[in-house]
């Protein structure tokens, strides 16, 4: 018995009719150079861009899917959280230099509106025993300043050696920002907010607000309503 290969009619569009119903049935066959172009420019026919109208109002109608999502989403959402998420994904301008009210501050090198997340303050989460034995060991180094801000009662960021620019926010008596605990995936983070417009170059400060001691640590913010010590 023997088989005969069978004949590939051509189409109009270029295309190649299969007799068999099936192309795996029919081996391997090239195609001529002229039917797959024939063949190319009938498929870029179909693939055409629809009329400019149509594309506005798709357009439109995209634009305003995507605001509706986001207002759901904002509207579910903790509003902290959003911002955060903003902060790391556009994090503002700031540079650190010398400072009129102590050592070293950090500055804002482009404007801030109110009610902005400006930093992190980033570091290691230590204990309160850990914290205790960190700032005898800074005093034996010489480290004349440590950098740790108090989460809550069990927890302390420790910037001293490892942390980001918001460890030299100098405090201020009238302060452009303040310090605020969000949580994120359940971990707190401290975050620093504008309380008002911040202009470029201006000094990025907040209240450290320390607990009252015996021991007074001077404050030089210099601003009106200066309170004369940090505690």
């Amino acid at each position: 018995t023997s088989f005969s290969t069978p004949k590939k009619k051509k189409r109009d569009d270029g295309m190649r009719e299969h007799v068999t119903g099936c192309a795996r049935s029919e081996g391997y066959y090239k195609i001529d150079k002229k039917d797959k172009l024939k063949y190319l420019n009938n498929s870029r026919a179909f693939a055409e861009e629809p009329p400019a109208d149509t594309q506005v109002r798709t357009s439109c109608a995209d634009c305003q899917e995507q605001r509706r999502l986001l207002s759901s989403f904002t509207g579910s959402c903790d509003s902290d959280l959003l911002k955060f998420n903003q902060l790391k994904f556009r994090k503002k301008k700031l540079k650190f230099c010398k400072s009129h009210i102590h050592d070293w501050g950090l500055f804002a090198m482009e404007p801030i509106a109110a009610d902005e997340m400006v930093i992190e303050y980033v570091g290691q989460n230590i204990r309160q025993v850990i914290a205790d034995m960190r700032e005898k060991r800074y005093e034996d180094e010489g480290i004349g300043s440590s950098y740790m801000f108090r989460v809550d009662h069990d927890t302390i960021i420790d910037a001293t050696k490892c942390g980001n620019f918001a460890r030299f926010i100098n405090h201020s008596c009238n302060p452009n920002c303040y310090a605020k605990v969000i949580t994120v995936e359940s971990q707190k983070k401290i975050v620093i907010y504008s309380k008002q417009h911040i202009n470029v170059n201006e000094e990025i400060t907040y209240d450290y607000k320390f607990p009252i001691e015996d021991v007074k640590i001077p404050c030089l913010c210099g601003s009106e309503n200066c309170r004369g010590t940090l505690n």
